[in-house]
């Protein structure tokens, strides 16, 4: 199965946990913010991905206990410059303000505010802008 159809199927049997965080993060609910779900990146499918932020969130299962592979795969994902946020499926489900607030947090710092504008008189001697 290929990546992109790997990723659809992923979508369409999410865990409970992913659900609920996806309920949170679509449609642009924090705080403004897109996500994408169960995303294609290099060799890897993420749960979450903030592209803006370069912010991955993943869910994770028992299965993921002490496991080599998501070592290698964070240490790969963090390499092209991401942030990789894991939580437990039971910290989604029992604590899901305090993971939505980690997540707007990490977010936050990599999705700096844009430049202000500077102030009248200072563009050029003439006000006008230089370039």
């Amino acid at each position: 199965m290929d990546q992109q159809q790997f990723a659809k199927t992923l979508r369409q049997n999410m865990t409970d946990a992913e659900q609920l965080l996806w309920r949170h993060l679509r449609a642009h609910r924090l705080d403004g913010q897109k996500f994408r779900r169960q995303q294609p990146i290099g060799p890897y499918v993420v749960d979450f991905v903030h592209f803006g932020a370069r912010v991955i969130v993943e869910a994770d299962g028992g299965q993921h206990n002490d496991n080599a592979d998501d070592q290698v795969r964070d240490t790969w994902l963090i390499s092209q410059g991401f942030k990789v946020l894991r939580f437990w499926n039971d910290q989604i489900l029992q604590s899901t303000d305090s993971v939505l607030e980690v997540i707007w947090v990490a977010v936050a710092d990599g999705n700096p505010s844009p430049p202000a504008p500077l102030p009248q008189g200072e563009r050029g001697d003439d006000g006008s802008a230089t370039g």
